[in-house]
């Protein structure tokens, strides 16, 4: 994130918070801390933690969980290519791969990983 971008995103910020602090100083602390996050997930996050917290976010609200946030968007892509992949097999009428349902049911079961 840029500089403009961290500007953009403390505007937000004391929109909805009109006490949070916008100077020079807090503008340069707050980039020093976010330059290396994306700035569409920090506004993201920001928008969130408006929705429903009463005080402004810190530093850490901004960021969020982005290693949560991208090991749950793995999962997700993970489900839809499985999806996917189910649909494929219906629509040939073709069977999953010899195995395919032994393993499925082990991992149901928290025996394979």
């Amino acid at each position: 994130m840029n500089r403009a971008e961290v500007f953009d995103l403390l505007i937000e910020i004391k929109q909805n918070y009109p006490n949070f602090d916008v100077s020079d100083e807090s503008i340069e602390r707050h980039y020093k801390y976010l330059r290396d996050f994306p700035f569409e997930a920090a506004l993201k996050n920001v928008e969130q933690h408006i929705m429903t917290e009463r005080f402004p976010p810190t530093i850490a609200d901004i960021r969020g969980r982005l290693g949560e946030q991208m090991d749950s968007q793995r999962s997700k892509d993970k489900a839809v290519a499985y999806f996917e992949q189910l649909e494929r097999w219906r629509k040939d009428g073709s069977e999953p791969p010899p195995g395919y349902w032994d393993s499925v049911r082990a991992k149901l079961k928290g025996d394979a990983g």
